[in-house]
């Protein structure tokens, strides 16, 4: 009793599209996507140097006297 064949899982894959639908698969692939494109983003976000953490980073501290019109 080995692993399946390829008739096996064509049928499982037929009794799962008969149970969900294409549009209800095609929709939970999109998402599925989404959020690993999302958790990508936030890896390589989280992997850059803030600039809060630079040793040679200035603060600049003023008051606006006056508002001018351009």
């Amino acid at each position: 009793m080995g692993s399946f064949s390829l008739w096996h899982w064509l049928i499982v894959l037929l009794v799962v599209v008969l149970i969900f639908g294409t549009k209800k698969l095609r929709n939970i692939g999109s998402d599925v996507g989404g959020a690993v494109n999302e958790f990508k983003k936030a890896m390589k976000d989280d992997q850059a140097p803030d600039v809060a953490d630079d040793a040679n980073a200035k603060t600049i501290e003023g008051e606006v006297t006056q508002k001018t019109k351009q």
